[in-house]
């Protein structure tokens, strides 16, 4: 009897032993990830060479350690449609999902699609959220083993600097502790949870809001800066050879108001401040990653959702097919290879990658609808070809493909745009109707999508239609009737309370 017990105690402690070194094993083989979303981040940073006084030491410390995609782009120039993209791996038009969405639209998308955090969570990773990562308060437990709350106060505006209109476009530094602003609190998660041992492999997404609208970081930043800003370099005639739909998405407003009152300075200084905040809040990741338990075996991913406008091609924000609400940061650094020399990845690319890249990294098949590519090949290769062109959407019917030099729009309407970004990185020049361009511009039309999906019609915000959609729903009213539903069914919730 007692040899029996002995047999099976020994058996058990064998078994034990063996699932314990094959967890160890597989965390040593998968690396974890943290994953740096930063909202509406262009690229005005120092190794992207996009503005002469940006200060971002820590973000282009990252670039020098890892391989910087120069030439990256997002797949839409919007935070909804980006990041609908990104996280569920699928190009707009293939979904559907053109414009932005109500928060609601993810109920539809988790029934269809994986996301990224729920596919790398059922495959044996913890996942960890902070910030914004999804647009849309998307913290449940399929996709997260743990999301933070952030604690909300009141700002204090530093007196004097800067302006504001109303809440939402504030241009004023603030003078709150750090401890106060939530880009601080995800970034001090983030960073409790990379300082820490783990039992199985992690994924910490953190999301950084900041340099998103309002413009307001604290003062230190703002103070930093130089007594002037440099405007980016603008053309006068640049708007004459564009086509309705490419104008119709400007912002003419905002270009209009800030140049009446002189604003426009204010308004970069504001935005550049708000990078330096963020480089801050990224140094800080980076330092604890570094010190940490997890520093050997650490995949960090920083990427925007979009670029933005301030003041080029006459508008403000982003929501144009153009390089400034184009171009993104987007850097991928493996700590495995930190004594490797890292190179640049210089061609063109897109976010939609970003899925089976990681997939890639942690030995895991993505699911077949997945579109995009690893890029793998690339971060050991900067030569080796893409798999596929960067295309950008902004509207059923309106798309642009950028490549190593040259960036090709055509919207709904027909109207086409060509630059040729090595000779005029400005895009002034539309070159279309040159005869010397006639075959470039053939080869890349034939490199843009040859089907496209309908548009998705449940939970649009109606103000982001753009595109051969834009007009029909708009007459139809079917854009309404979603919100027509919630309204009855808020008045029937109201009055069953009543009763």
């Amino acid at each position: 009897m007692n040899k029996i017990f002995i047999f099976f105690t020994v058996c058990l402690l064998l078994l034990g032993s063996a699932g314990a070194d094959a967890q160890e094993k597989q965390s040593k083989e998968q690396p974890n990830f943290v994953f740096i979303a930063i909202d509406d981040l262009n690229d005005w940073l120092g190794y992207m060479g996009g503005h002469p006084q940006a200060m971002t030491p820590n973000i282009d410390a990252l670039a020098q350690q890892g391989s910087a995609f120069t030439n990256a782009h997002s797949v839409s120039p919007g935070c909804s449609p980006s990041r609908n993209a990104l996280l569920y791996g699928v190009e707009p038009f293939n979904s559907g999902l053109y414009p932005f969405y109500e928060h609601d639209i993810h109920k539809q998308l988790k029934e269809k699609y994986v996301s990224l955090p729920q596919f790398l969570k059922e495959n044996g990773y913890n996942t960890f959220g902070a910030g914004k990562i999804h647009h849309g308060p998307e913290k449940g437990e399929v996709e997260w083993t743990d999301y933070l709350e952030v604690e909300k106060f009141a700002k204090t505006f530093a007196e004097g600097k800067g302006f504001h209109d109303n809440s939402k476009s504030s241009f004023r530094p603030v003078t709150n502790p750090f401890e106060q602003l939530p880009d601080y609190q995800v970034t001090s998660y983030g960073v409790d949870i990379v300082s820490k041992k783990h039992d199985k492999p992690f994924f910490a997404a953190i999301g950084i809001v900041k340099p998103h609208l309002p413009f307001d970081c604290p003062v230190q930043f703002y103070d930093a800066l130089p007594d002037a800003i440099e405007a980016p370099a603008m053309l006068a005639n640049d708007l004459d050879d564009i086509g309705p739909e490419g104008n119709s998405m400007r912002r003419v407003g905002d270009d209009n108001k800030f140049r009446k009152n002189k604003q426009w300075e204010s308004v970069r200084r504001a935005y550049l401040s708000c990078i330096s905040w963020v480089d801050h809040n990224v140094g800080r990741l980076m330092k604890a990653i570094a010190e940490g338990p997890n520093a050997d075996n650490t995949v960090v991913v920083l990427w925007s959702d979009h670029g933005f406008h301030l003041g080029e091609k006459r508008t403000f924000r982003k929501f144009t097919l153009w390089e400034e609400a184009s171009r993104v940061p987007f850097i991928i650094y493996d700590s495995r290879k930190a004594n490797q020399a890292q190179q640049n990845v210089n061609q063109a690319v897109t976010l939609i990658n970003v899925y089976r890249t990681l997939a890639d990294y942690a030995g895991l098949q993505a699911p077949e609808y997945v579109d995009g590519f690893s890029l793998l090949p690339q971060l050991n290769d900067p030569e080796a070809p893409m798999a596929k062109p960067a295309i950008s959407t902004w509207g059923r019917g309106n798309y642009s493909v950028r490549t190593k030099g040259w960036r090709l729009i055509r919207y709904f309407d027909g109207f086409i745009e060509l630059y040729h970004n090595q000779q005029d990185p400005n895009e002034w020049h539309n070159v279309a109707g040159d005869p010397k361009y006639q075959s470039k511009k053939q080869e890349l039309l034939a490199l843009l999508p040859a089907h496209e999906a309908p548009i998705v019609e449940e939970y649009i915000a109606d103000w982001s239609l753009y595109g051969a959609d834009k007009a029909r729903l708009k007459k139809s009213g079917k854009k309404d009737g979603n919100k027509k539903d919630k309204k009855k069914e808020k008045k029937k919730k109201n009055k069953n309370k009543q009763n």
